[in-house]
């Protein structure tokens, strides 16, 4: 995740993440720095998932941040395609 992005949405993140993994605090989650190899480190030391598990979920939430630069009709073409998909299967 860019440094900026985390920076701009700290509290909206570190909600999240509490909601997810509560062990964390907001200072462990603001030391990390949007570094999303640190938090994975965190993650793994806090809450004791396994590396691979700890990358994978820490990924998942931060993904849902992320500023792809589509527009809002983007999305929903793009789900209105996956459906289309399932329907025709």
């Amino acid at each position: 995740m860019n440094k900026d992005i985390f920076e701009g949405k700290i509290k909206e993140i570190s909600g999240e993440l509490r909601k997810k993994w509560g062990e964390l605090t907001d200072d462990e989650i603001q030391r990390t720095k949007g570094n999303t190899e640190a938090l994975q480190g965190l993650v793994q030391q806090k809450v004791g998932l396994s590396k691979d598990e700890a990358k994978r979920q820490v990924d998942d939430v931060m993904g849902r941040f992320e500023d792809s630069g589509d527009t809002l009709s983007d999305k929903l073409n793009r789900g209105i395609d996956k459906a289309k998909d399932k329907l025709s299967h």
